[in-house]
């Protein structure tokens, strides 16, 4: 509660502010819900954004200094670019959790459906994205497996109408280096966006630095018959991984705070994916959209955080199609289409030295999966008078998996181990089929302010690693795909041009929820239960002075006899660990005039996270902190800009993510103070 009372009090000192007249506010444009731009304001349906000029004056080394613009996410920082997301839910850890989250790439998973991974962030060029769009809760019908919890989704910049090139160098604490490019333009029927950056950073802690590169280029072609958008996405990453810190409040001991006790960890990551919409219109009402698409992930690391340390390789390639029909009538727009993908995916698992006899030395896993998703859906919205809108859609999702395994079936280990760690079922193949389904409905209480009600389920189905990486001598999981259901209320809108906000209200409730049990046996059965309240605020309270404000209140629990590994009994009715009861973020700026211009900005930001529980038995327990960010940019000349980034600005000491594991509290430690000095030139035509 000190969160709730501590931003009541921020947001009554703003609202206090005497009010001078600004520009009204433009349209609230989202991507995502229909993939064709629409007004949001009056959609039922609770979503955020961060636009580019955001993204571009945060600056973030990690999406996680972005992500806390949005209510009720939070994306916790692991080291180096790993990350754990929590998205109307708790921080969710396990094999196939990640597949509670879809997270996309102009729409499309920037992984396949049934090979999650929890740090895929890493995979988006989220530092140059046109803007990222978050759905909360169960997504649209145009999204199936993984759209439960929510949607992250990360737009491409589209080509600029005018000339636009620019080169960035930035400067931070502890051999951090970025540059960043981008090139744009738009001749005639053509329109071109380039943008590359490349970091390398050597690490707040001993061995623990990373180098990484990502592109984007986008071409977009406006034919007299076909349109096309056409986008190219590449990323790669060599980290040196830094394992927990350990011990109670670790992180505020100066001596240790800077030591991994993992040196010889690391990852590797590449992905690479292009798409191409094409479209047309048929008639005056309807037009085609298909877009082929194409995949590819690999990405080989050492699994530090287990002591046996194995070496795991994964590689997916994909190739998929979507087919979509959009029909725009007079008072509604009806979205339907087809989807067809294909996914070969592999997974190996070998450790270099023997452990124990139910950890041994060689092989543990290694198989191959041919996936298959096929899906169709339908999605309508209406106007029915001039206050009233509705909306709704249906979904109905096929997916099979073949898997083939590429080692001897059976337990990885010697006839004598009494209980080996590591099983491998023999090939089989398993299908499931999959429905959602979404209603809403939207009340203009005014023109500025809506009021909104939605009912909607989501669904995920069992991930690859979940059915085929199996533990302690099961031989076959028998898993369901794990169901949400979801209903929210919301009321959107404006006060007098000065303030906008954003309130929703939610209760979930998720079945057969997929876990790891005292047996080490991967089980369906669970259930969990969350609702909570999420608010954004943005208050202009003079010409050049504004607030914003995002903030989280929820309460996740488990709803079922549940006896999970790391319990002694039954859970139900205790907090799911890794589950703050509020977060959030708060932020006072200035636009301050720079060369005759209001293009400068000043910004101080604070961010907020509550306690919360480490483990299923709600013994042990994280204080939670608050850290304050400074952000100043502006023009220092009609071609170069500087910004100054002043991160953790009081030097809290602070853990990006805690938990409590193998007997111990273990921490990702939050940096100290630090400073980012960034210089831009804009080149002239």
């Amino acid at each position: 509660m000190r969160f709730i009372h501590c931003f009541a009090c921020a947001a009554a000192l703003a609202l206090c502010t005497s009010v001078q007249a600004r520009e009204p506010e433009p349209e609230q444009v989202l991507v995502t819900a229909t993939q064709v731009p629409e007004d949001g304001a009056k959609m039922p349906l609770a979503w955020s954004s961060i636009s580019e000029e955001d993204l571009e004056l945060v600056g973030s080394t990690h999406i996680s200094e972005a992500m806390q613009q949005v209510s009720g996410a939070w994306v916790a920082r692991g080291n180096g670019q790993e990350s754990l997301i929590a998205l109307r839910s708790p921080v969710l850890t396990g094999a196939g959790s990640c597949g509670a989250f879809l997270v996309a790439g102009d729409s499309i998973s920037l992984r396949a459906p049934g090979f999650c991974n929890v740090n895929q962030l890493f995979d988006a060029n989220s530092e140059q994205a046109g803007g990222i769009e978050v759905i909360k809760g169960p997504a649209t019908a145009l999204y199936g497996s993984n759209a439960m919890h929510g949607l992250i989704n990360v737009l491409s910049a589209a080509p600029p109408d005018e000339y636009d090139q620019n080169i960035a160098l930035e400067a931070g604490p502890y051999d951090y280096y970025r540059a960043r490019y981008r090139y744009g333009n738009t001749w005639g029927r053509h329109g071109v966006s380039v943008r590359v950056n490349g970091t390398t950073d050597g690490g707040y802690l001993d061995d623990a630095g990373y180098d990484q590169q990502k592109a984007t280029l986008r071409h977009d072609y406006d034919g007299e018959l076909w349109q096309t958008r056409s986008v190219l996405d590449v990323a790669n990453l060599n980290q040196e991984t830094a394992g927990y810190l350990q011990g109670y409040k670790a992180y505020e001991d100066d001596s240790i705070k800077r030591n991994n006790a993992n040196p010889e960890a690391y990852r590797d990551a590449r992905s690479l994916r292009f798409h191409s919409a094409i479209s047309r219109s048929l008639d005056a009402a309807n037009t085609l959209t298909l877009t082929p698409y194409l995949r590819n992930n690999d990405m080989e690391f050492l699994q530090h955080f287990v002591p046996w340390q194995p070496v795991e390789k994964n590689r997916q390639d994909s190739l998929g199609l979507r087919a979509a029909l959009n029909t725009d009538l007079q008072d509604s727009s009806w979205a339907n289409g087809l989807e067809l993908e294909y996914t070969d995916g592999r997974l190996q698992e070998y450790q270099p030295r023997d452990f124990s006899p139910n950890q041994p030395a060689g092989v543990h896993y290694d198989y191959e999966v041919g996936a298959t998703v096929a899906a169709a859906y339908s999605q309508w919205r209406g106007t029915v008078s001039d206050d009233w809108e509705l909306s709704a859609g249906l979904r109905l999702e096929y997916s099979y998996y073949d898997y083939d395994n590429k080692t001897g079936d059976g337990p990885a280990c010697d006839p004598g181990a009494s209980a080996c760690r590591f099983y491998r079922p023999a090939d089989r193949d398993d299908d499931f089929t999959d429905w959602s389904a979404n209603a809403g409905a939207s009340y203009s209480l005014t023109p500025d302010t809506v009021v909104y009600l939605r009912a909607a389920n989501g669904f995920r189905a069992p991930q690859t690693a979940e059915l085929y990486r199996l533990q302690s001598g099961q031989r076959e999981a028998d898993l369901d795909s794990e169901e949400l259901s979801n209903i929210e209320l919301g009321l959107r809108g404006a006060w007098r041009m000065e303030l906008d906000y954003d309130l929703s209200l939610y209760l979930m409730h998720k079945d057969n929820v997929i876990f790891q049990d005292a047996n080490r046996y991967n089980v369906s059965g669970a259930k969990t239960r969350h609702y909570g309240a999420e608010l954004s605020l943005g208050y202009r309270f003079a010409q050049d002075w504004y607030f914003r404000l995002d903030g989280t209140w929820a309460s996740h629990t488990y709803d079922s006899q549940i006896n999970l590994l790391g319990s002694n009994g039954n859970l139900k009715g205790n907090t799911i660990d890794g589950a703050p009861e509020s977060f959030g973020s708060a932020r006072i700026g200035w636009d301050f005039p720079a060369l005759q211009a209001q293009d400068g900005t000043l910004e101080l930001e604070w961010v907020y996270m509550d306690s919360y529980y480490l483990e299923p038995e709600d013994l042990h327990q994280y204080d939670g902190h608050s850290v304050f960010n400074l952000r100043i940019s502006g023009m220092v000349d009609p071609r170069w800009r500087g910004t100054v980034r002043i991160t953790n600005l009081l030097d809290e000491d602070y853990a990006e993510r805690a938990d409590f594991g193998f007997g111990e509290y273990r921490y990702f430690v939050g940096q100290p103070r630090g400073a980012y000095l960034e210089i831009s030139y804009q080149f002239a035509r």
